[in-house]
């Protein structure tokens, strides 16, 4: 299981990746910087100006480990992977399931469940760990309108109002999260949440985690068999992985959004890290994303007790564990697909 963890992290720009013999070398200017068995990563990440030899893509492929490229801001390019694997009749049970709007509409209940328990636990959980917040009467309103909309998910049959109730829950979620943000305020805020492009450094620094997040999800998803681009709760669309889009709505709030707090909070990272284009986006420099790439490395080595499994299980590998029970579900062995609820 730890080989789940391992993901190499190529940020070095002019860094050259490729084959020697099993082992996966990065060289910068001739000099060789790293050597890594292939047989210890899960997958490859290369930011910007990184090359890759067709060899040692070949031999990532055959080995099951995926070779993803994002440019230097973080924005997902393109993945290089080798065959879908696993159960054909697995991935047939999911397109029937995604094309059968009740089906559907189950499975993204508990998704979305698990998304609104886990962004209510969050606004709870700062309350708790900020004293100055105890009286926050918009936060605690906040935290039980949630609970309220979580109550409300049970016997929803239409996918629509599912969806609606999603973006009015992130809505109100967001609204509050910048108060839970106690240092370099004036720095790191959030007004709304803004995407392609963020237009704050909050919003720049949790596209960038999602974006990882998101990576992860698509190989769990391929580990198990299941085809990460047909979705229950998002929609299917040209190139859009909406499944691993699905499973990482639990995950935002407790892996992401926690992290990007932590890192403002514990002044982990520098204002000065961000920079604003012309055109109003901002953007993370090298060195910010490297130190959350530290930070998101060693959060995924951390333990949690997985509520459905009741076992402790690294962060790392808990969204292959999501898609593992996904799959079960689909395969008929289990009744309903189980969220991941922090607790």
């Amino acid at each position: 299981m730890k080989k789940l963890l391992n993901t190499l992290f190529v940020t070095t720009q002019g860094a050259y990746l490729h084959k020697d013999g099993d082992t996966v070398e990065v060289s910068v200017n001739g000099e060789v910087k790293l050597k890594l068995p292939v047989h210890t990563l899960n997958s490859i990440v290369c930011f910007g100006n990184v090359i890759s030899s067709p060899f040692l893509i070949g031999m990532c492929a055959e080995r099951g480990v995926n070779v993803a490229f994002l440019d230097e801001h973080g924005r997902f390019l393109y993945r290089a992977q080798g065959g879908i694997s696993g159960n054909v009749l697995l991935r047939q049970e999911q397109y029937r399931r995604a094309n059968t709007k009740l089906e559907a509409t189950k499975i993204a209940r508990n998704l979305l469940a698990g998304k609104i328990a886990n962004m209510r636990m969050v606004l709870r959980r700062g309350l708790r760990d900020h004293p100055e917040c105890d009286d926050d009467q918009a936060i605690i309103t906040a935290s039980r309108r949630l609970d309220h909309q979580l109550q409300g998910l049970r016997g929803i049959e239409d996918l629509d109002v599912l969806r609606g109730i999603e973006g009015d829950a992130s809505r109100l979620y967001f609204s509050l999260l910048d108060r839970l943000i106690t240092a370099n305020k004036e720095k790191f805020f959030m007004k709304e949440r803004t995407r392609r492009p963020p237009l704050d450094n909050l919003n720049a620094l949790l596209s960038f985690i999602y974006t990882l997040l998101t990576h992860d999800a698509v190989g769990a998803c391929e580990g198990v068999g299941l085809d990460p681009q047909i979705g229950f709760l998002h929609a299917v669309r040209p190139g859009r992985p909406s499944l691993a889009l699905d499973l990482i709505e639990e995950f935002r709030p407790v892996i992401a959004d926690r992290l990007a707090l932590s890192l403002i909070n514990l002044k982990q990272i520098d204002p000065k890290g961000f920079k604003k284009t012309e055109s109003g986006a901002v953007w993370m420099d090298d060195e910010t994303r490297k130190t959350v790439l530290t930070a998101y490395q060693k959060r995924k080595q951390e333990e949690i007790l997985h509520p459905y499994l009741q076992e402790k299980a690294p962060i790392g590998i808990l969204l292959h564990l999501q898609a593992l029970l996904l799959a079960r579900h689909l395969r008929g062995d289990i009744d309903a697909y189980p969220p991941f609820i922090w607790r």
